[in-house]
């Protein structure tokens, strides 16, 4: 998910959007282990999404006080 489009949303909305890719960051390597994996790059990307998302949680949690 784009930055952008991140920080149109509230901030319970992007914690709860950085804990579903979470759920399926844990899901997919589950799933890596078995070998069962059809986008091995969905892994990496999930994992900067995640990323990108915590920094704009943390942005938002700074802006408001």
């Amino acid at each position: 998910m784009k930055a952008a489009k991140l920080r149109e949303l509230s901030a319970a909305e992007v914690e709860q959007q950085c804990s579903d890719m979470q759920r399926e960051l844990r899901a997919l390597n589950i799933r890596k282990s078995a070998g069962q994996v059809e986008q091995p790059s969905r892994i990496r990307s999930l994992r900067r999404d995640i990323a990108r998302a915590m920094t704009i949680a943390r942005e938002q949690k700074s802006q408001r006080g």
